[in-house]
């Protein structure tokens, strides 16, 4: 099939667009999809064995990098792998790759030192807590049942008859 922009050259690249519903498809040569903006499309994916076999063997498998590529440490994630999923691997990437995230942080949250909550305008003042006195009764019945509890049948006698006392007061 021949270039279907020159019309001279084999069509070595083809691209199908679907837009509302509407499918085109274009066959290009090499030279007319590069001055068309269609070349070099897959620059920077390289062989990724780990992505091929990714589905086979799941995460068990230790990711298959290039040797130029610089990876962390601790989870194993390249700067590609983070801009792919746009989820950081772990607290660690933010080290190793702090100069690559750093303007992304800055264009998302504005700044990149976190504030914290911001004071009040207007500070209240902080009123005294007015602390409720017990019912000595209540406080006496309260002894009753620890001392029922722990079987201190003695204690909870002497205990009964002072409740016994100041309820008849």
């Amino acid at each position: 099939m021949l270039c279907q922009n020159c019309g001279k050259n084999e069509a070595t690249t083809h691209i199908k667009r679907i837009v509302n519903g509407d499918t085109t498809q274009m066959h290009l040569c090499s030279d007319c999809a590069g001055h068309l903006g269609y070349g070099d499309m897959f620059s920077g994916f390289g062989l990724n064995l780990d992505d091929f076999f990714g589905g086979f063997l799941g995460d068990t498998v230790q990711k298959l990098a290039s040797p130029t590529e610089q990876r962390c440490p601790k989870c194993g994630n390249t700067f590609g792998d983070i801009v792919r999923s746009g989820k950081v691997g772990c607290s660690e990437c933010y080290n190793v790759f702090y100069d690559k995230l750093l303007p992304s942080i800055q264009r998302i949250h504005g700044r990149i030192k976190h504030n914290g909550k911001q004071a009040p305008a207007v500070e209240a003042v902080a009123q005294p807590v007015k602390e409720e006195q017990e019912d000595p009764v209540e406080k006496l019945k309260k002894d009753l049942a620890q001392a029922i509890e722990k079987q201190e049948f003695e204690q909870a006698a002497v205990i009964r008859d002072k409740i016994k006392e100041l309820e008849n007061k």
